[in-house]
């Protein structure tokens, strides 16, 4: 059965390559959000078991998002995918919740290598 993957980044090319950097072989049902607000109404409605998130976006963060998830409890699994990977940054995100922080650009095998160390291939 299809894993419901959320990827939330308000660059669509981010999405795509975030997409492309997902192993070939985990079978997943992929639903995009470009924004916090997207990723939210995405994870309540079912279609984010593993969200990969970026932090810096409009309308809603991804600390906004993380901060939400926790609050109510939302069953998500949620990977940070950012540029922004200052070490205040890092601790912020995994206080939150997060289970790993994946620096952008995206790298494939390290996308595997954190989705086979959680379980979650």
């Amino acid at each position: 059965m299809a894993i419901p993957v959320l990827i939330c980044d308000d660059s669509s090319f981010a999405r795509k390559q975030m997409a492309r950097a997902l192993p070939k072989d985990w079978d997943t049902e992929i639903t995009y959000a470009a924004n916090g607000e997207e990723a939210l109404t995405a994870i309540r409605a079912g279609k984010g078991e593993v969200t990969f998130l970026d932090l810096t976006m409009p309308v809603m963060d991804g600390y906004a998002v993380l901060e939400t998830i926790r609050k109510e409890d939302l069953p998500t699994v949620t990977i940070v995918v950012s540029g922004d990977v200052q070490p205040e940054a890092l601790a912020r995100v995994q206080k939150l919740g997060a289970i790993e922080f994946i620096k952008k650009p995206i790298d494939p095998d390290k996308t595997r290598t954190v989705l086979t160390q959680y379980g979650l291939l």
